[in-house]
C-alpha cells in the first residue's frame, strides 16, 4: 500500500503545480523573494520602512456555497477571482494596500487541469488587486469528499499607514454614502441564491433574454474587485471616513460595522439602477452595490471621478443622519 493507493496522487500535485506555475508568475511583485514550490512564500518588507508607522492588515475568506455553481456548469476559471475579492475588498475597507494572497483548494481528486484553471482565475484576481500570489495549498481529501468536488478559501495581508487606517469613528450626520456598483451577486449569499434558482444544469444553461446571457453565466460573474477604486480616491486626496464591504448579510450587516454609536445610515431607494439579475431575486436589502463608503460632502465629486477613472460606476445612495447605530431604506 502506497500513499496514491490511499487515494492521494503525487503526481497529479507536481503537474497541478507545473500548469499553475505561469499563472502565480504572472502576479509577482519586486517584493516577493523566492519562487514557487518552497515550504512558505517571502515577501520583503523594505519599502514600507517609508511609512511612519506602518500597520499590517489582513483577510480571510471563501467563496461560500458559489463554487456549487462552477461544479454544475463544469466552469472553474473565475471562482478564484471571487476568493480574492473576498479578501482584497475587506483589506481596503480598513484603507490598505493589499501585497500579497495566499490560497488553499481543499478537493476529493486532484486533476491537474482543473486545479490550474482555478489557480488562474486567483491569479487574475490577485493582478486586478495588485497584489502577489506568493504561496498556497492543493490538499486531496479522498473520502472527506465527493471526486469531482473543491472547496476553495485563501487570505491576503495589506499595509496601512496608521495614521490612513479608515476606522468610521469621526463619521458625523450629514456625511454622504457612495455606493459603488457590484457586476451582479457576489460571493457569499448563495445559500439563499440556491433556494430561490433551481440549481440544476438544464435551469442554469436556459438562456435568459432579460439577462442576455444562461442565468449560470449571470451567476457565475466573478466579484467585482474595488481596489484601484478606493486607490484612486487616495491618491484624488480624498478622505474616505468609513467603508463598507457589502456581502452576504447585505447592507443591514455590514453598513453598520462601518459606523460609530450614535451614527444611523439613510439609503435611498432608487438611488441607483438595480441590474436584471437582481429583480428576479427580488429581494430588498442587498442589491446590486458591493462596496458603500462615507465622505464629507465637499469631497463627493472628487472622490466619484477618482472611481470612475477605475472603471467603477458609482452612486449617491443615502447619507448618515444621527441616531441609534444601524440601517434604513427610505
Amino acid at each position: 500500500m502506497d500513499y496514491k493507493h490511499s487515494g492521494v496522487d503525487i503526481e497529479a500535485g507536481y503537474r497541478s503545480v507545473e500548469l499553475m506555475k505561469k499563472h502565480v508568475k504572472s502576479t509577482m511583485r519586486p517584493e516577493v523573494l523566492g519562487g514557487l514550490g518552497g515550504f512558505s512564500g517571502a515577501f520583503s518588507l523594505e519599502k514600507i520602512k517609508q511609512m511612519e508607522y506602518p500597520v499590517l492588515l489582513s483577510g480571510t475568506d471563501g467563496c461560500g456555497t458559489k463554487v456549487k455553481l462552477a461544479f454544475l456548469m463544469d466552469k472553474h476559471d473565475t471562482i478564484g477571482i471571487d476568493a480574492v475579492a473576498m479578501c482584497v475588498n475587506d483589506v481596503v475597507c480598513a484603507g490598505g494596500e493589499p501585497l500579497f494572497f495566499l490560497d488553499y483548494i481543499a478537493c476529493g481528486k486532484n486533476y491537474p487541469e482543473k486545479i490550474a484553471s482555478i489557480v488562474g482565475g486567483v491569479a487574475e484576481g490577485c493582478r486586478q488587486a495588485g497584489c502577489a500570489l506568493i504561496g498556497g495549498e492543493t490538499a486531496e481529501h479522498p473520502g472527506l469528499m465527493p471526486e469531482d468536488e473543491y472547496d476553495l478559501a485563501g487570505f491576503a495581508v495589506g499595509v496601512v499607514d496608521e495614521k490612513d487606517i479608515v476606522t468610521g469613528a469621526d463619521i458625523k450626520a450629514g456625511d454622504v454614502l457612495v455606493g459603488l456598483a457590484s457586476t451582479g451577486v457576489h460571493s457569499n449569499g448563495f445559500s439563499l441564491v440556491r433556494k430561490i434558482f433551481a440549481m440544476n444544469e438544464k435551469s442554469l444553461r436556459r438562456y435568459q433574454e432579460e439577462l442576455g446571457a444562461t442565468l449560470g453565466e449571470a451567476l457565475l460573474t466573478p466579484t467585482r474587485i474595488y481596489v484601484q477604486a478606493l486607490k484612486n480616491v487616495r491618491k484624488a486626496g480624498v478622505r474616505i471616513k468609513g467603508c463598507s464591504h457589502i456581502t452576504g448579510g447585505g447592507f443591514y450587516e455590514n453598513i453598520p460595522r462601518m459606523l460609530p454609536e450614535g451614527r444611523r445610515a439613510l439609503i435611498e431607494k432608487g438611488s441607483y439602477p438595480v441590474p436584471p439579475i437582481f429583480a428576479m431575486l427580488s429581494r430588498e436589502g442587498n442589491m446590486c452595490l458591493g462596496m458603500v463608503v462615507a465622505l464629507d460632502p465637499a469631497d463627493v465629486d472628487a472622490a466619484m471621478e477618482a472611481m470612475r477613472a477605475a472603471g467603477d460606476t458609482p452612486y449617491v445612495v443615502g447619507h448618515i443622519a444621527d441616531g441609534e447605530k444601524g440601517v434604513d431604506l427610505c
